[in-house]
């Protein structure tokens, strides 16, 4: 057989995806392994107290995962799962937003010290640096795509902070309802979308201007908001209703309503798959993630998690 011909056949017997989906599991302190071809959990390691935002490496071999029980970031290899290194961000930290960027730094919200935490993690001893926020409750947090600019929504202040992280300084305060928590950044860096849970309601800031531009009712409890990967569209997971709410980006008008379960099935964390057509959803009251098809908004089923399984990443290095 001719080697080209091989390799096709080879191609096409290897499953689209054979990624890897990670779960914190908040209520037992540990990290799922799901193996998103089979929906097959392929490991389930223990980790710090209340594991909750999960962020993949640039190349996706690591996975960082805060402690929101506590005061680290814990960094685990993929595929072997072993914790590799902890960092202490110190007393008190109680981190939960959570991204790593290209460069190799982590970013991290300490809601217990009201802190905007950078870490060099690219380093065996990694150096640590903190920035007061101001503000209180800073929970989730997106950089702009140059990694030179946070924002920070502060749940007990009603507020996101907009941070230099070049200069480690707070340009201002933006008033984003009353408990602003679900926070995204378009793939320009134009548009910050910010779900505000108490107010039901998703606003749409330039980041420019720093103006409000828009904003839409969402279902009850805006809890996340998240854009599919071609930037067309915004999603809110909505704890309150067991729903997605969909809106067009370029409008910020509301297009459709995806039901996934009941509103006692808690749903939190939502993230798309690389190429948009799925969107996983954790639901922590029935310990399962839902996989939903984003084009029909059918449920196409709901792969295992630990108990109130909630942060979620996906890598794209396979456990098998």
């Amino acid at each position: 057989m001719r080697p080209t011909l091989l390799v096709a056949l080879l191609l096409l017997a290897t499953p689209a995806t054979a990624q890897t989906l990670l779960i914190g599991n908040k209520g037992e302190d540990s990290l799922s392994f799901v193996d998103l071809a089979t929906g097959r959990e392929m490991r389930r390691v223990k980790t710090g107290e209340a594991p909750h935002e999960i962020a993949t490496s640039p190349d996706g071999r690591q996975a960082a995962v805060v402690n929101y029980g506590g005061q680290t970031i814990e960094i685990y290899a993929l595929p072997s799962a072993q914790r590799i290194r902890t960092i202490d961000l110190g007393a008190n930290a109680r981190p939960h937003g959570l991204l790593w960027l290209a460069d190799g730094r982590l970013v991290a919200t300490a809601e217990g010290r009201d802190a905007l935490m950078l870490v060099d993690g690219a380093t065996a001893t990694p150096s640590v640096a903190e920035i007061a926020t101001g503000a209180e409750g800073p929970h989730m947090v997106a950089v702009s795509p140059d990694g030179r600019r946070a924002y920070v929504a502060n749940m007990g202040s009603g507020t996101v902070g907009v941070f230099d992280l070049s200069t480690r300084a707070k340009l201002r305060d933006l008033p984003a309802g009353k408990q602003p928590e679900g926070i995204a950044l378009s793939a320009d860096g134009r548009r910050l979308w910010v779900a505000d849970r108490s107010g039901d309601t998703v606003r749409v800031f330039d980041t420019a201007s720093f103006a409000e531009v828009a904003g839409a009712p969402t279902g009850k409890t805006p809890i996340r908001v998240a854009l599919t990967p071609d930037g067309r569209h915004a999603v809110t997971s909505d704890f309150g209703a067991g729903t997605l709410s969909v809106f067009d980006t370029a409008t910020a008008k509301p297009l459709r309503t995806i039901r996934v379960g009941a509103p006692d099935f808690q749903q939190v964390t939502t993230i798309f798959s690389s190429d948009g057509r799925s969107v996983y959803v954790a639901e922590t009251g029935i310990d399962r993630i839902a996989e939903v098809d984003f084009a029909t908004g059918r449920v196409l089923g709901r792969l295992p998690a630990g108990d109130q399984g909630d942060g979620l990443a996906i890598s794209p290095v396979s456990m098998r």
